[in-house]
């Protein structure tokens, strides 16, 4: 099993919900299953491991997730599966669901249940022949890499003026704001975000949960300094600020982890430096989906640890999981950012340079929260690696954000 998350973004830049991208089997291993249909054939709906592991409520508070279902899986219970609540479920389908009766009659029967409906992958020469169920649609996906959107936008606005249209596989910034600046997209989804636009220096939005915890254990007499910076850990801001100060204080070899810094910057300096700065942070929002996903990444890095054979490497996994956005967030190249932190090499490497041991996990990561998962399938079969438990550290890494988030 794969599965990840995509974030769906409005024109403002605001996650209104996710897709969840799913394939239950290694399609290089066993490509005959790669034919239209063969992850209905189980009657199970892929990738409700993800909904039920996080729950819809952490996932994406009042929002929606587009869930992709066949056009076998759809006439199972799926409810039973776990899609629930069904207002917060928008059911994707392609155009394997055909403009019949039997299709028709599914579609009004799970919208009586709640459900919103979404679809892609229709020809444009084809939207006459399907207007039996694009009628009943909330979403239409539109492929910016297959279609001209600008062009479709216009002609979906004549035939189905009330399908709301999704524009995915957005790949640049400047792409994503041409879009914005047509008009007439519901939701963008693609690369966009995750490039940096190197303009000015933008602040993280911190989690209050991990300061509040932090001042509870550094007001503490003779805290545990371990525990305080495994907390600070939690949140890239204050792991930033952390290590700024520390590279301030003293010249060493390269900090490895969050636990070596804070023994470099001592329990009296540490408790007066977080007092200080989380005080100061308490009132600040929630994090951004940037911020959310520098915090799985890092989790996910750490444990593919001993995936990679690379156990004896996890904590500084985990920092260069972390720092892996650094230059989204500040809006600086990558190198430029690190010029004020002194990571070690190993990090260093694999964020600027994209080499050494740790560029492999990061270069893996990207690909699976891509979807790409004929590229994941290829390198975890070059390099033996078990891709049942790259899922189960994925999953792993989303639980430990929600149990996070939810303190």
């Amino acid at each position: 099993m794969l599965a990840t998350l995509i974030p769906m973004f409005d024109k403002n830049m605001i996650v209104m919900g996710y897709s969840v991208f799913a394939q239950r089997d290694n399609l290089l291993l066993d490509p005959i299953k790669s034919g239209s249909g063969y992850l209905d054939s189980a009657m199970r709906i892929e990738g409700m491991d993800i909904i039920n592991n996080m729950g819809l409520d952490t996932l994406v508070d009042n929002r929606q997730v587009f869930l992709y279902v066949g056009n076998v899986s759809l006439f199972t219970d799926i409810k039973g599966q776990g899609a629930t609540p069904t207002n917060r479920i928008v059911i994707l389908i392609d155009h394997s669901v055909k403009p019949e009766e039997q299709y028709v009659e599914r579609i009004k029967a799970l919208r009586a249940q709640g459900y919103k409906f979404a679809i892609k992958g229709i020809p444009l020469n084809e939207l006459g022949n399907y207007k039996a169920i694009i009628d009943l649609m909330d979403y239409m996906f539109l492929n910016h890499l297959r279609v001209n959107i600008v062009q479709a936008k216009k002609l979906f606005n004549t035939i189905y003026p009330n399908v709301k249209l999704c524009a995915v596989n957005v790949g640049t910034q400047e792409e994503y704001d041409a879009l914005k600046e047509t008009g007439g997209f519901e939701l963008y989804e693609g690369e966009f975000f995750r490039l940096p636009r190197h303009s000015q220096d933008t602040e993280l939005a911190p989690l209050k949960v991990t300061y509040l915890e932090l001042l509870k254990i550094v007001n503490n007499p003779d805290f545990d300094l371990t525990k305080a910076a495994d907390t600070i850990g939690r949140d890239p801001a204050l792991v930033l600020s952390l290590l700024k100060i520390v590279n301030n204080m003293t010249v060493n070899s390269g900090i490895t982890s969050v636990r070596n810094a804070a023994a470099m910057m001592g329990q009296k300096e540490l408790k007066r430096w977080i007092n200080t700065a989380v005080t100061k942070e308490l009132c600040s929002d929630r994090p951004s989906e940037v911020t959310r996903m520098s915090l799985i990444r890092a989790r996910f890095a750490e444990n593919l640890a001993p995936v990679f054979n690379k156990a004896g490497l996890s904590q500084e996994l985990f920092l260069m999981g972390l720092f892996s956005v650094l230059d989204i967030i500040l809006e600086k190249p990558m190198e430029e950012c690190l010029e004020s932190i002194n990571v070690s090499k190993a990090i260093r490497d694999a964020l600027v340079g994209q080499k050494g041991e740790m560029a492999e996990i990061l270069n893996f990561m990207k690909e699976y929260e891509n979807a790409s998962w004929q590229e994941v399938s290829r390198l975890g079969l070059l390099g033996n690696i078990n891709l049942d438990a790259v899922y189960e550290a994925y999953l792993s890494a989303l639980s430990w954000y929600k149990d996070l988030i939810s303190l």
